[in-house]
């Protein structure tokens, strides 16, 4: 009896001797947090007396604008007598321009509808009857709305991206893939490109290769390559070890063993990553027509600029419907991979893309014969008038005097007064040293001291950089638009992670909203809402949205189902299954989803420098449009700066676990 009273004393005296030490050792969010205090408790004072509070200092900048133009001068004086620009960039140049054009030109060979037919016969071979038809009537609603030549060009621009962009990412993920040291190198450039806003791509590129459309396919490809190369990597290094083994015993040379096994085993992941690399590339594209890139991109940027939306929408509807039909066929090709073949025998393997090829080659030859080459102007929707017309009729019914509500315009001004602008005073009327031990923070919570480090570091170039003001004005709509994604996200989020109806129906909103490009979504906020940093964050909102809802329904839906029933046997009623059950085991998705929607939103912020939203999106916006390369490079660096912080800051630790696995 003595024994059993003394057996719970003793953890009891060893927890009273338990020193405050061995507690922080317990408790490492804790421990970093408070060594972070000492530290800023010795630094701050001193930073504090020698520089001062607020905004950063005037002495810790550093002007780079005048080495900048004079880097921008050199180039644009020997852009046409250098040995670099004649015989590399140059060359690089011309096979751009030509590649492009002998795209567009077998276009326009095809006719309207020999590319109908293509589009429809490889969407038949690759993902099925109802994706052809899909393809077929998209195309043929291109030349309805008039954009015909727009849309020839940008696909011509988009096919010569893509393949540059899958043969470079190949390449890159090949090396990755079979080799560790390669791997480690290159993990964290792909990380910081991956993160990195596309306005953020487009005045490297200009600097060397001017307006135009080498430039604009160029910034496509270093924006699209990314994706192909970590997804072939992390297909080969995935490759299973006993198939692997299997191929070794039977004496296969390391090029059996890649064409034979590790390639087949990694279909998948490349289509995946060829599904991604045509996306991105597709929002790219549009994106450069700030720098020439011409086709539907250039119809939507300068209809825009005048702020025409029924011409914004005309040519907006058409990237969509590319959009959708890239993604869906792309997508349904790699579900389709060791499927059992579908169809009549004799329309399968090279006979059905035999009777695929002679059905377009008639097809354009009739075109042809009949003059069909390029869509008839009298066979054309003009949807302009009165989309500009309902436009009109909302600015006099819902831009203002809407009962309770106010109206859009009244919403924009209430969230600019009420919420970014306090926001932005206050971040920018925080003591600049504030803001860096904020981050760190935030940074080694959840992360390393390295992941601090780099989030701090790169704060801290900003301020050198001399941009800080708008950089926190860019901030402060970044976290604004944030905030309302993950409130509606999640609260969205819960209901379809408990009602499988609701999923269904919104499902196809959401897949469609998740291919659209960047720059359609400006489009009907400049109808409700006019131009502003409202507009911009609105925009944002809803182009993050559909990943933040489709990350946390999977995080909410792949919950422990014994945690839930013990739960449930309990009494806990939904409340408390979803605050004490669900949210705590689905922390790793719901960090996933706050990281998207932080560079998602980031990524339209910066964009919304079309719009008004000012701050670094406009800097890099006047830089394009003036030739002040060195304003926007300045701009450009920070945009990077600040992608890197914010990516850093929010996901560090989830995405280092999720590669390494």
């Amino acid at each position: 009896m003595a024994t059993a009273q003394a057996t719970p004393a003793r953890p009891v005296a060893t927890g009273a001797r338990r020193g405050p030490l061995a507690a922080l050792r317990e408790r490492p969010a804790a421990a970093k947090l408070l060594l972070l205090a000492l530290v800023a408790a010795v630094v701050v004072p001193v930073v504090h007396g020698r520089w001062g509070g607020g905004i950063w200092p005037e002495a810790l900048t550093a002007d780079l604008s005048a080495p900048l133009g004079d880097v921008t001068d050199w180039i644009v004086s020997n852009r046409d007598s250098h040995p670099l620009f004649l015989y590399f960039f140059g060359h690089i140049s011309n096979a751009v321009v030509l590649s492009v054009r002998g795209v567009y030109l077998v276009l326009l060979a095809l006719g309207w509808a020999g590319v109908t037919v293509l589009a429809a016969a490889v969407a038949w071979r690759v993902a099925g009857l109802r994706l052809a038809l899909t393809a077929g009537v998209s195309f043929l609603l291109c030349g309805l709305l008039g954009m015909w030549v727009p849309t020839m060009q940008t696909l011509a621009l988009m096919v010569v991206a893509v393949l540059a962009s899958v043969v470079l990412g190949l390449l890159l993920g090949l090396a990755a893939g079979l080799s560790d040291r390669v791997f480690r190198l290159l993990r964290p450039v792909l990380d910081t490109m991956q993160v990195l806003p596309a306005f953020a791509y487009l005045l490297p590129v200009v600097l060397v290769f001017g307006i135009g459309v080498p430039g604009a396919v160029l910034a496509t490809v270093v924006y699209a390559a990314p994706p192909m190369a970590r997804l072939t990597a992390l297909g080969l290094r995935g490759a299973d070890s006993g198939v692997m083994e299997a191929v070794t015993s039977l004496g296969a040379t390391g090029r059996q063993r890649l064409l034979s096994a590790r390639l087949p085993l990694a279909r998948k992941e490349l289509l995946l990553g060829l599904n991604q690399t045509i996306m991105m590339a597709l929002s790219m594209a549009v994106i450069a027509s700030v720098i020439g890139a011409g086709g539907l991109g250039d119809r939507v940027y300068q209809a825009l600029s005048s702020v025409d939306v029924g011409a914004a929408l005309a040519a907006g509807i058409p990237i969509v419907l590319l959009a959708v039909v890239l993604d869906r066929t792309t997508e349904a090709a790699g579900r389709r991979i060791g499927a059992e073949p579908t169809g009549p025998v004799l329309l399968r393997g090279w006979r059905g893309w035999a009777l695929a090829a002679v059905v377009t080659a008639a097809v354009a030859a009739a075109g042809r014969a009949t003059g069909g080459r390029v869509w008839p102007e009298d066979v054309t929707v003009a949807i302009a008038g009165p989309v500009n017309t309902a436009k009109d009729w909302m600015v006099d019914h819902l831009y203002t005097g809407v009962p309770v509500v106010g109206g859009t315009a009244d919403l924009a001004s209430h969230f600019t007064s009420g919420v970014l602008n306090p926001l932005r005073s206050g971040l920018t009327g925080l003591p600049w040293w504030s803001v860096l031990l904020i981050v760190a923070a935030l940074a080694w919570t959840i992360g390393t001291w390295r992941t601090a480090a780099t989030a701090v570091l790169a704060m801290a170039a900003i301020g050198v950089l001399g941009v800080w003001e708008p950089s926190m004005d860019t901030l402060s709509q970044v976290l604004a638009a944030v905030a309302v994604t993950l409130v509606i996200g999640f609260g969205i989020a819960v209901g379809t992670a408990r009602s499988e109806r609701l999923e269904r129906l919104l499902r196809p909103v959401l897949d469609v909203f998740q291919t659209m490009p960047q720059f359609v979504y400006l489009i009907p906020v400049v109808a409700l809402f006019g131009v502003g940093r409202a507009p911009a964050a609105a925009a944002a909102v809803v182009y993050a949205l559909p990943a933040v809802i489709r990350i946390t329904t999977q995080g909410l839906r792949g919950v422990d189902p014994a945690a839930m029933e013990c739960a449930r046997s309990l009494g806990a009623t939904p409340g408390q299954q979803l605050r004490q059950v669900q949210i705590p085991l689905a922390r790793p998705s719901l960090l996933l989803a706050v990281n998207q929607a932080v560079v998602l939103v980031l990524a339209v912020v910066i964009i919304g420098g079309l719009v008004g939203s000012g701050a670094l999106g406009y800097e890099v916006v006047l830089g394009l449009a003036q030739g002040d390369l060195a304003t926007g490079l300045v701009a450009g660096a920070a945009i990077v700066c600040l992608g890197l912080m914010l990516d850093r800051v929010t996901q560090p630790t989830t995405r280092r676990q999720r590669q390494e696995s």
